[in-house]
């Protein structure tokens, strides 16, 4: 029954919070608590073991991302919706990394925010429409073209990514600043990208993270 499940709320916004937590119990669902920061949300959860915790990303002290992964770190049962406004490629790929079971835009209706509670509490995953969307079309394809990346090859691009130049990096890695840019022809060929010379780095940079999530 919804009345059985026990949600806690936490958004660093009052008036949304509040509005949030009132929507909830007037569809019957049991709001154990409400929290405007990311360290009130842990303790609570940590002491209530809500069924269901709606997680805003960015909030004081801890953000949404650092309480699912203290929380999982601890084991517990909750399971997590994180109700955002972020579209970030890196964000939705931590999400799905994480094993978060829902993501849902603050933008969307309640009538969104329902069907994913509901889902989630039936034991299965719901994200937006534009998380998949991005996630298909953005992050995926990217990651596919990664596997194809030799480990030096990643090293590489995290260097470059942290701003090193080929004299640097071939200095840090004892190799010849020839056989880096070989290493950086190849990635770009791997990688698909325009030979412009700042095209890697600007590729590097704004997918640093997925460089590990293979």
């Amino acid at each position: 029954m919804i009345s059985k499940i026990k949600i806690l709320v936490a958004d660093d916004h009052p008036l949304l919070l509040s509005g949030l937590a009132e929507a909830l119990r007037n569809f019957n669902y049991d709001v154990v608590s409400t929290c405007e920061n990311g360290a009130k949300a842990l303790d609570q959860i940590i002491d209530l073991t809500p069924t269901i915790a709606i997680l805003d990303v960015e909030m004081p002290y801890l953000s949404g991302i650092e309480v699912v992964r203290k929380c999982k770190e601890k084991e517990l049962n909750t399971k997590f919706i994180l109700l955002t406004s972020h579209k970030e490629k890196s964000l939705i790929l931590e999400t799905k990394e994480l094993g978060i079971s829902g993501y849902i835009l603050k933008e969307e209706p309640f009538s969104e925010i329902q069907r994913c509670i509901q889902a989630v509490h039936s034991g299965h995953t719901y994200y937006s429409k534009t998380f998949d969307a991005i996630y298909n079309t953005k992050v995926a394809p990217e990651l596919e073209r990664i596997k194809f990346l030799t480990p030096s090859e990643r090293t590489i691009v995290r260097l470059i990514a942290k701003g090193n130049t080929s004299k640097s990096i071939a200095e840090m890695l004892g190799l010849s600043v020839r056989t880096i840019d070989n290493h950086r022809a190849n990635i770009i060929n791997k990688l698909e990208l325009p030979s412009q010379t700042d095209a890697l780095t600007t590729w590097a940079k704004e997918h640093f993270s997925m460089l590990d999530a293979i």
